[in-house]
């Protein structure tokens, strides 16, 4: 007993009254973490390990197979914990990694284990602050200050992985948006010039790859699902999944129109790009004119102020120097 009482007397004396607490809730974060692995393991299926031995088998695909497995292995064995487990979940998920540029199969348990990581990750920089903040200071810290101390910066990493898969959906569906009609016009042209519409398609991707990267992705991916065989109508709607822009499902219901009814495409591209640049216009204007309200707080604060001591400032000094003999 007088071993635990000298060591709670030592921690009190170093970290204040909070200090066994503390010291105690980061051996439990230490253990917990400890205990993670263990008990999130996933046993291996006999079905893989059939898989594996039919792949070693194999001369022609053994090594890429491999190459593959060992990528993914280090996140399989955790998919339980780091992927949804409904089908709905997981596909709205799914379709979000992709919106933002993500298309990788494991996109999903990268963005949940980066969640984990960052947030335990600021939780231990919370408490480190802590508790060289209670040892340096001298003073006694409330809990209150402690646990928000404690939680924000976990809260902050565990919320930091999702901003930056919205931001970068946003982002790309904006570059989408600019080089739409950009590339109806040059599509247009290519038909018009007696291509077909994959061949159209194709060359989009690579003429404009230097501008909009992330258009020349999606049509060079449906000129390649095209040529795999895959149907066209599927082709396209899953492209307008994949962009999540309205321009984007608009073109491909014209073009699944146009197909199913036998109307010309090209006369169909005509219209629907002399529309999409209508449209660029009508953003611009609308751009430029939300200019001026979001300039007039601006404005006054950076000029009024300025204007008001040139113009009252000599008056306001005579009249005082006048009145009082104020001296300035």
């Amino acid at each position: 007993m007088e071993f635990f009482s000298s060591i709670n007397t030592m921690l009190t004396d170093n970290f204040g009254p909070f200090g066994p607490l503390l010291v105690a809730g980061i051996v439990g974060l230490f253990l917990i973490l400890g205990t993670l692995p263990v008990l999130l393991r996933k046993e291996e299926d006999p079905l893989d390990k059939l898989k594996k031995s039919m792949n070693k088998q194999s001369a022609s695909k053994g090594k890429a197979e491999n190459l593959r497995q060992g990528k993914n292995d280090k996140l399989e064995k955790y998919s339980n914990f780091l992927e949804p487990q409904t089908e709905e979940e997981y596909s709205a998920m799914r379709l979000k990694m992709m919106q933002a540029g993500y298309r990788d199969k494991n996109a999903i348990r990268t963005f949940h284990f980066a969640q984990f990581a960052l947030g335990i990750g600021g939780l231990a920089l919370g408490g480190l602050y802590v508790l060289i903040n209670a040892s340096s200071s001298g003073q006694e810290v409330s809990m209150q200050s402690s646990i928000l101390t404690l939680l924000i910066p976990g809260a902050i990493g565990y919320m930091a992985p999702k901003y930056w898969v919205s931001r970068r959906q946003q982002t790309r569906q904006e570059a989408i948006i600019n080089g739409f009609p950009d590339s109806l016009d040059m599509m247009l042209v290519c038909v018009e010039a007696g291509q077909s519409m994959d061949q159209s398609i194709l060359r989009v991707s690579e003429e404009i790859r230097a501008g909009f990267p992330d258009l020349a992705d999606e049509f060079e991916i449906v000129s390649n699902e095209s040529k795999a065989g895959k149907d066209k109508v599927a082709v396209l709607n899953d492209m307008a999944d994949r962009c999540g822009v309205q321009d984007v499902r608009s073109f491909v219901t014209v073009l699944n129109q146009s197909q199913t009814f036998g109307t010309s495409i090209a006369g169909a591209l005509r219209v629907y790009a002399e529309e999409m640049r209508d449209k660029r216009v009508m953003r611009a204007e609308e751009k430029a004119n939300k200019l001026p309200t979001k300039m007039t707080l601006a404005t006054m604060m950076l000029t009024v102020p300025p204007l008001l001591i040139i113009l009252i400032g000599p008056s306001v000094y005579g009249i005082a120097t006048q009145l009082g003999g104020i001296k300035f």
